[in-house]
């Protein structure tokens, strides 16, 4: 198995529990948008507790960058990232396909879920081809909402927030289920990608399934 040991170049916060971790990138590293991998903290007791994590940063970044929401009320990985500081050293193993973009379509994420379609999105913005790509973006609260105004710049009016614990006129109202998606999808014939929590997940693929989408078109983290 692949094994790189890198320093942590700096931390960033981006909400108030997520923050960004760029790190040292070894020589010949390569992934693409929505590729992943898993990570270990280089510190006694944690080196062999790996997680997955996909990476936010494009692969001609002179650095690689995880954005990771940490679970401080668990006492696991994240909450252990969150104790760490530039220059720190992390653990990374090979390169894993997760989501991998298909064609113009819908976006759907559940909090933390962002995450795979970030550096999907920051490719298709960097090459001109964001297209009519739209993105729903389910979240407890306005505060929670993960890169909020990089998704406003990239995705324009695409790009649609849902609030499931906060009641703001400004966004839609969650949750996402099958009302909501008749309600919102126009074309259920083009491409779903998936993620968020696991039942958020389980529920979508079957409502998805049952409104019209194709079993190949709904692409989700496996």
């Amino acid at each position: 198995m692949e094994q790189h040991i890198v320093g942590i170049l700096s931390i960033q916060n981006v909400t108030h529990d997520v923050r960004a971790y760029r790190l040292e990138k070894p020589a010949g590293y390569r992934f693409g948008p929505g590729q992943a991998t898993d990570v270990a903290i280089n510190k006694e007791g944690w080196r062999e507790e790996k997680h997955p994590f996909t990476f936010t940063s494009l692969n001609e970044y002179p650095y690689l960058e995880f954005t990771i929401k940490s679970y401080l009320d668990h006492h696991g990985v994240t909450n252990e990232l969150y104790t760490l500081k530039a220059g720190d050293q992390l653990i990374l193993h090979d390169v894993w396909g997760a989501i991998a973009y298909k064609s113009p379509g819908y976006f759907i994420a559940g909090g933390a879920g962002i995450t795979p379609f970030i550096a999907i999105l920051r490719q298709l913005h960097k090459d001109k081809a964001i297209g009519q790509n739209q993105l729903f973006f389910s979240n407890k609260t306005s505060g929670d909402i993960i890169y909020h105004e990089e998704l406003n710049s990239i995705l324009g009016q695409n790009v649609h927030y849902i609030l499931t614990k906060e009641d703001d006129p400004s966004y839609l109202k969650g949750p996402i289920d099958k009302a909501f998606l008749q309600r919102e999808i126009k074309d259920f014939s083009r491409p779903f990608y998936v993620c968020g929590p696991d039942q958020m997940v389980k529920d979508l693929n079957r409502i998805l399934g049952e409104l019209g989408a194709k079993p190949d078109s709904v692409v989700f983290e496996k």
